[in-house]
């Protein structure tokens, strides 16, 4: 992967496995993660992960049911076509509930809405 991050939060409610595989989902469907680039192995981003291989593959094997990535004996694990009817980009009405359940977890972890706001500020600063 090009410099993208794939990052787990052990503390949070949302299983290990599900934040790599939305992670890897949306950066597949923004086109940050283009077609053919290859992923780590699985084995590979579990360790860099700290995590259990299994964890990584069923992020892989539910990624590649959702047709967004491929794995092939000697090629490795790489990033497929968009299916059709997935288009890049987020619209308002995904990007409005990503930012609901980012709320409804920071709040849930005691985070008071000031402090939300300066996460999420930060968080565009990085990039």
């Amino acid at each position: 992967m090009s410099g993208e991050a794939v990052r787990v939060d052990t503390t949070s409610p949302v299983p290990p496995y599900e934040q790599i595989r939305a992670q890897l989902a949306a950066l597949i469907t923004t086109g940050r993660l283009p077609e053919g680039e290859r992923l780590p192995t699985v084995r590979q981003l579990a360790a860099d992960l700290g995590l259990a291989a299994g964890t990584v593959a069923r992020a892989y094997r539910e990624l590649e049911a959702a047709s967004l990535i491929r794995t092939r004996r000697g090629a490795g694990t790489r990033v497929a076509p968009l299916p059709a009817g997935v288009r890049q980009g987020l619209d308002p009405v995904e990007l409005a509930e990503l930012a609901r359940r980012f709320v409804a977890e920071a709040r849930a972890a005691g985070a008071e809405d000031a402090a939300v706001l300066a996460a999420v500020r930060e968080a565009l600063r990085e990039r």
